[in-house]
């Protein structure tokens, strides 16, 4: 479906008021964000993603707006990752908790970018290349076996390459400096820690846009849907990570079910010749396998709080 170009613009330009307002509302000042204020910023976030899926129904037909809604549920699923990732980076740089979500903020402006590039890329490439479509569906294939095989959590962030370049050409200060990223000492220009935190997060940010776009595309060649699923399931990550971040180490089987949902939308890619599954499939199968993968950690973790307990009243008799 061709759209006016106005189209985009228009949408793009909400986003940045969005985003506008969210920072002179919330990020006034250096505070740590509780479970209730990122309770309420996630649902503000939920809502205008749920308000704006009700309009493609109406406005573009049923099938428009469940690929949105799919693609936006897969997105979301794989934000979760990100947002682990996250949490590994502000932990191993010691980011006291009132500047990260300062961080996180330009974080999710960066990502917005970055997704934008990847998408004119990943279709444009689609639009001249069919035979892309294969070597998306091997590529998020392979990424869903990697991650189903991936166990460890701890990464040596100070061997990231970006970082270790910048470092060289740039002179960093020892302690934060508040939430300034570069400060004036002695007449030199340095860059704080907090600088290199948000490098590291930038960088992260393109690696999961290298994963998530060639998911969106498997699930709609449409990318005004793409653009904008993308943009809603990226704009409530700040306040998702402040209300699930420390939940998330309970989610132990998490990289298994992303893995499996990357693995269904390559193998859809592949296939795509032969067979389109259709997108309510598509959206069940997600769906669903989020669900036991949930539910499946919770029910692990319920009985492993039970049998700490049986133990514990073991040895007191």
């Amino acid at each position: 479906m061709e759209y006016s170009s106005w189209l985009f613009v228009g949408f793009t330009l909400l986003v940045a008021l969005l985003l506008f307002f969210d920072l002179r509302l919330f990020l006034s000042g250096p505070h740590v964000i509780g479970l209730r204020d990122a309770g309420v910023r996630y649902a503000a976030w939920i809502s205008l993603a749920a308000l704006f899926n009700i309009g493609l129904f109406v406005w573009l037909g049923t099938e428009k707006g469940l690929e949105f809604l799919t693609g936006y549920i897969v997105e979301l699923s794989l934000s979760v990752d990100n947002i682990f990732v996250w949490l590994i980076i502000l932990s191993y740089f010691r980011v006291p908790p009132e500047f990260r979500q300062k961080v996180l903020f330009l974080g999710i402006i960066g990502a917005v970018i970055m997704r934008g590039l990847f998408i004119a890329v990943g279709v444009t490439l689609l639009n001249l290349f069919g035979w892309v479509i294969y070597v998306f569906g091997a590529f998020l294939i392979y990424t869903g076996i990697k991650l189903a095989l991936r166990n460890e959590t701890e990464v040596n962030l100070e061997q990231n390459p970006v970082l270790k370049l910048t470092r060289r050409f740039l002179p960093v200060t020892e302690e934060y400096q508040g939430q300034h990223f570069f400060v004036r000492q002695k007449g030199s220009l340095l860059a704080t820690p907090l600088f290199m935190v948000l490098i590291v997060v930038e960088v992260s940010d393109i690696v999961f846009a290298v994963d998530s776009i060639p998911a969106i595309l498997a699930i709609s060649r449409d990318p005004f849907i793409v653009w904008t699923s993308n943009v809603f399931a990226i704009l409530g990550l700040r306040a998702l990570f402040f209300l699930v971040a420390g939940a998330l180490v309970h989610f132990r089987y998490l990289n298994i079910g992303l893995a499996v949902v990357l693995s269904f939308i390559g193998f859809k890619m592949l296939i795509s010749d032969i067979y389109h599954v259709p997108t309510t499939v598509s959206l069940v199968g997600v769906v669903g396998i989020l669900g036991v993968t949930i539910l499946a950690s919770y029910l692990t973790a319920r009985n492993e709080v039970a049998a700490s307990v049986n133990d514990e009243s073991t040895k007191d008799n």
